[in-house]
């Protein structure tokens, strides 16, 4: 059962321990694409480097997180950097194959005509290819968001504020409605999350829209 008195004294802390979540969660995503995007078009443009590149990110996607969060510990001591390194080479290693995979999935054809129209290098990239790419990178990132709003959740082990510190809490005291406040938000707001990108991948491919619809 949740004590509704000890959330009413709680909502100022636990408001600013969503936030600290959100931070955690969401800035990783954003840096993440902005690594994997330039290194999945250098592993299409030099196809020798996906391999390598690939193998490596695999690789790492394969390390516990908190054996990693514990790595990084020394060096950026208890600050949120701690988990923002991480969960972006996280991200960036979970977009790789999407951002490779998006653009190689660019017909052929579509290649032809865009270059006899005048579309040549990088903007050829930006006017064709990438667009084209964006339903299967948005998915990639749907999939690095809730992951990173999961495991944001295991910094609190180390003492880095996130909605981790109610599992913690609750634990220790054994006191149920501080975990139960905290599955509630992390579930909410990897819900919230998920819902706004997919609204946002349908802003961005109204095409894909009017293909279903015929």
């Amino acid at each position: 059962m949740l004590d509704l008195n000890w959330i009413a004294r709680n909502t100022p802390h636990v408001w600013e321990l969503l936030e600290q979540h959100m931070l955690l969660s969401f800035l990783p995503v954003l840096v993440g694409l902005v690594l994997a995007v330039p290194l999945g078009v250098a592993c299409v443009r030099w196809g020798w480097l996906y391999p390598l590149a690939l193998a490596a990110s695999s690789a790492f996607f394969a390390i516990p997180s908190l054996a990693l969060f514990v790595f990084v510990l020394p060096y950026t001591g208890l600050s949120q950097v701690t988990a923002i390194v991480p969960l972006t080479l996280y991200t960036a290693a979970l977009l790789l194959r999407n951002v490779v995979d998006g653009i190689r999935s660019t017909d052929e054809s579509v290649r032809q005509a865009a270059a006899a129209m005048g579309y040549r290098g990088l903007h050829r990239l930006v006017a064709v290819e990438l667009p084209i790419a964006t339903p299967l990178i948005l998915g990639g990132l749907r999939v690095a968001a809730v992951a990173n709003i999961s495991m944001v959740s295991v910094v609190s082990v180390i003492g880095v504020s996130s909605l981790g510190d109610l599992f913690i809490d609750g634990t220790q005291r054994f006191f149920a409605t501080p975990i139960l406040v905290g599955i509630l938000l992390t579930a909410g707001l990897a819900a919230a999350t998920d819902l706004a990108l997919v609204g946002v991948q349908r802003g961005l491919t109204p095409w894909s829209r009017t293909r279903r619809t015929r």
